[in-house]
């Protein structure tokens, strides 16, 4: 499938996300090969607005150095309170030309707030960092989530069930859907309490290592569609890590709903989702070995593929 959004969890850089979902994906771009890495998430540590995002920086710059030789191209950009129009310049190029663009980790509510913040700086268009975003999606270009940045790319940050926010819009690559990140044994009462906070959208948890791969966009009914492949990812073998890796410890990528029905997803299940504009109304289908299954009546449906289904409605 051509993925045009990727939300996920882990705790290192893991080959099967890293590699075959972003560093591959890069080295395929036919106009450049980069990786448009935004830490502006990040908090200012002691008056040093750069320390954290140069750390977050680091994490990520030793993987995918190992393709530098290939043509990849691994280029940060750095929030700081000072930035220049000049300096928006370029971020509003890179963003919208990079093959990949990557949010990265830290808070949520900071980075959300500093995204929309840029485009009021000099233009007065608070909305043109979720602008560019979308269009991007529109033109098949790749936008990548990780920790905060993955809640960012969904329909709402997800704290936003958990305590009165001024602003939990997130920029909803991701239609209708809210996770809750580095999800582990223990924390399904908060995946539920998320779930019953947004009715209106479908609520994961992604423990280490995992996540979303998606495509969406509108049909010629005007409904939207939406296309979700599963990541399990257990490639990540550093035994002193062990711990960290949920998904190496059977922990499947978990759905709640509202009233408490769940459903586990252990890696390599496509579901497609068919939503109506004013959200009221949805359908969705997952891959099973037997065939699609109605997700949401849990029974075998009629429809032979994901195509019949799209082609359906």
């Amino acid at each position: 499938m051509r993925g045009t959004c990727l939300i996920y969890s882990s705790h290192n850089r893991s080959h099967e996300i890293h590699h075959d979902l972003i560093a591959a994906r890069a080295l395929r771009g036919e106009h450049n090969r980069r990786i448009f890495f935004l830490p502006m998430s990040q908090t200012v540590n002691h008056g040093d607005e750069y320390d954290r995002q140069r750390y977050e920086t680091g994490t990520f710059d030793w993987y995918f150095h190992r393709y530098r030789d290939r043509g990849l191209e691994f280029v940060p950009f750095f929030w700081n309170s000072a930035l220049r129009r000049e300096d928006l310049e370029i971020l509003w190029q890179m963003l919208a030309d990079s093959q990949v663009v990557l949010l990265a980790g830290g808070s949520s509510t900071i980075g959300l707030r500093r995204y929309k913040a840029l485009g009021a700086l000099f233009d007065n268009e608070p909305g043109r960092f979720g602008r560019i975003l979308h269009e991007r999606q529109q033109r098949g270009l790749l936008t990548v989530g990780f920790s905060a940045g993955a809640d960012q790319l969904c329909e709402h940050l997800s704290q936003a069930a958990h305590y009165p926010m001024e602003d939990s819009d997130a920029f909803s690559l991701a239609r209708n859907i809210v996770t809750t990140l580095h999800h582990e044994r223990g924390r399904e009462g908060e995946l539920m309490h998320v779930a019953g906070s947004f009715p209106h959208c479908l609520a994961f948890g992604l423990p280490n290592d995992s996540g979303l791969y998606l495509d969406q966009g509108l049909l010629p009914s005007g409904n939207y569609w939406q296309v979700i492949r599963f990541v399990v990812d257990r490639t990540w073998d550093d035994p002193a890590d062990q711990w960290h890796i949920k998904t190496r410890q059977g922990v499947p990528i978990e759905y709640y709903s509202p009233d408490g029905q769940h459903w586990a997803f252990h890696g390599g299940e496509t579901m497609v989702r068919i939503q109506a504009t004013d959200n009221s109304f949805q359908a969705a289908y997952v891959t099973t070995p037997t065939g699609l299954i109605d997700f949401f009546a849990r029974r075998n449906s009629h429809y032979g593929s994901i195509e019949e289904v799209l082609a359906s409605f």
